[in-house]
């Protein structure tokens, strides 16, 4: 009701559970603007509440499917963009809470919509379960367990829209997209089918899964991103896709390496790369991008000195197999590996590394390549400004690091920009002590971001 009260201009209004509850148990009455929008949410007739009608609006408010007077209702001549966001009544109350979820997923996207491209960016609890009801169903279909190749192939693009979407679409918003699609696929893995659609049924599972991992990453939410990984791997194991379940390893690979546990990172990496064998795929070429990047990280905090040998190799790995790559693996930044995301994470090994004259070469080509993209832009900044540390210069350092912050703006500060910048900040106190203006940085970090998410996602 919030989020239709928005649509239409109008204040916001004073609904709340007491309220509701008072309709429902009939000892207030819903004035006609309250009982219109009531009717409008649950898509049914005045009548079908308990109230005589019409409604004020003087037109029906019935959706397909609702059961009215014991006779089922024809289907509308709406357009199927709106059927879609329609909020679902529960076909029985004692289902096993599927219907439910997604309706919690259907109201978010509502309100996402109503309230502007950018708004509500953080993961509520509502959502939050939500996402793992859908998720553990998934798990008991997969353990558990007639669709059209043709509706597949509609599954299959639809996937591959929200990779190609990913870099600018808000969060939340591909989230709620994505897990309603994992809701469906999961719905058709229930019933029995030929083997060959079911191996595909599991592929758009694993893949569907691990998107959403990629995104519960960005939101800064690491356990339910391990969950979601771990589903996608049990998808991709029921297919035999050497390339694919390599691909599901190394995009798991990120969660300890953002949780700052390199060797689990490098033990997830080096399955990945052992997954893929002799495969040209994307996982080969990003499994030792991300292995360097965690003996980077072993190598900065006391490791052996020959891990920076053994980091560049895996470079030259990933580079070589890079080359190996298709065209459209190549282009794809989710279920492939774009060359500027191996720019980026190139020099940001080295940078961890210590090789400032090399990663500075390659930083600022990643940044030519990431024109437009103003999220990743500021991870690359910050790995310049590591450099600039590294040399000495810790001034320096610091301002490149503040212009960063205030360019990517209160509005777009996700989790993985905080972790950066605190870690710039930290690095910087720890090498050059309470140097002017150090202070102000970790003020500006400390204050809360708005309530609203980024534009576009992070090439993790």
């Amino acid at each position: 009701m919030r989020a239709l009260f928005e649509r239409d201009g109008k204040a916001q209004p004073g609904i709340g559970e007491t309220l509701l509850s008072a309709y429902e148990s009939g000892l207030k009455r819903p004035g006609p603007e309250y009982l219109h929008y009531l009717c409008s949410v649950y898509r049914v007739e005045p009548v079908a509440l308990g109230y005589e009608g019409p409604c004020i609006c003087g037109h029906g408010h019935r959706m397909p499917g609702v059961v009215r007077g014991g006779q089922q209702e024809a289907e509308s001549d709406s357009p199927p963009e709106s059927r879609e966001l329609w909020i679902k009544p529960l076909s029985d109350p004692s289902s096993d809470g599927g219907e439910e979820d997604e309706n919690v997923l259907r109201r978010t996207l509502l309100q996402i919509i109503a309230s502007g491209a950018g708004a509500a960016g953080t993961l509520s609890a509502p959502v939050l379960g939500a996402a793992d009801g859908i998720r553990r169903r998934m798990d008991e279909t997969l353990v558990s367990t007639t669709v059209s190749p043709a509706m597949l192939d509609h599954w299959e693009e639809a996937a591959t829209s929200f990779g190609r979407q990913y870099m600018n679409t808000p969060p939340m918003r591909q989230l709620c997209d994505v897990l309603l699609e994992f809701s469906t696929v999961r719905q058709a893995m229930e019933r029995h089918q030929p083997i060959d659609l079911q191996e595909r049924l599991c592929a758009l599972a694993a893949r569907l899964s691990g998107l959403a991992g990629i995104i519960m990453i960005d939101l800064g939410d690491q356990r339910m991103a391990r969950s979601f990984f771990r589903t996608s791997r049990m998808a991709a194991d029921e297919t035999g896709d050497r390339a694919l379940r390599a691909w599901v390893t190394a995009r798991e690979a990120l969660v300890p390496l953002f949780l700052g546990d390199p060797r689990e990172a490098l033990s997830l990496a080096k399955k990945s790369r052992d997954l893929a064998g002799q495969t040209p795929c994307a996982a080969k070429a990003m499994a030792p991008v991300v292995e360097a990047r965690a003996l980077s990280m072993l190598a900065n905090s006391g490791g052996k000195k020959d891990v920076v040998d053994q980091a560049k190799r895996a470079l030259s790995r990933a580079r070589a197999a890079f080359a190996q790559m298709t065209p459209a693996q190549q282009e794809d930044t989710v279920f492939g590996y774009t060359e500027r995301q191996l720019y980026f994470h190139q020099g940001d090994a080295l940078t961890r590394l210590g090789q400032t004259i090399e990663a500075d070469l390659i930083l600022e080509q990643a940044l030519e390549k990431y024109e437009g993209d103003l999220l990743d832009q500021t991870l690359i900044r910050f790995d310049q400004a590591h450099c600039r540390l590294l040399e000495g210069d810790g001034d320096e350092a610091l301002r490149m690091g503040m212009e960063a912050v205030r360019q990517v703006g209160e509005s777009f500060r996700t989790d993985i920009i905080l972790r950066r910048a605190t870690e710039l900040a930290r690095n910087i106190h720890a090498r050059c002590g309470d140097i002017a203006g150090l202070q102000t940085f970790k003020d500006i970090l400390a204050s809360p971001p708005p309530s609203t998410s980024a534009t576009s996602e992070v090439d993790v």
